[in-house]
């Protein structure tokens, strides 16, 4: 089983900006940027997944990991996925109703 990688995909799709977190209006009031926090939750993901693959893995070669450990690390890098894109999904959405709105 192959660890999908998506982090560096996506960061990448943010473009250059999103290295560059000190620049932003919401670092100056205290607050991460929402381009630092949006890398960092796909960080999460990633290696929520990396976790879950080695645990299958380890499994599969009997290194000492318990079944329960793989499932639960399965389900949990399963559920972060899935709820990465559904922000994704009401992303899109608003920016789709933000672009319909006329000045």
């Amino acid at each position: 089983m192959q660890p999908v990688s998506i982090s560096n995909a996506m960061v990448n799709a943010l473009g250059p900006d999103a290295a560059n977190d000190g620049l932003d209006a919401g670092s100056a009031a205290g607050q991460t940027p929402f381009a630092g926090m949006f890398k960092s939750a796909i960080q999460g993901v990633q290696n929520l997944e990396n976790q879950a693959a080695n645990d299958v893995q380890g499994l599969i070669t009997g290194q000492g990991v318990d079944i329960h450990q793989a499932m639960i690390a399965t389900q949990k890098a399963d559920m972060s996925f899935e709820l990465a894109l559904a922000v994704r999904s009401k992303a899109v959405a608003a920016y789709q109703q933000l672009m319909q709105m006329q000045f």
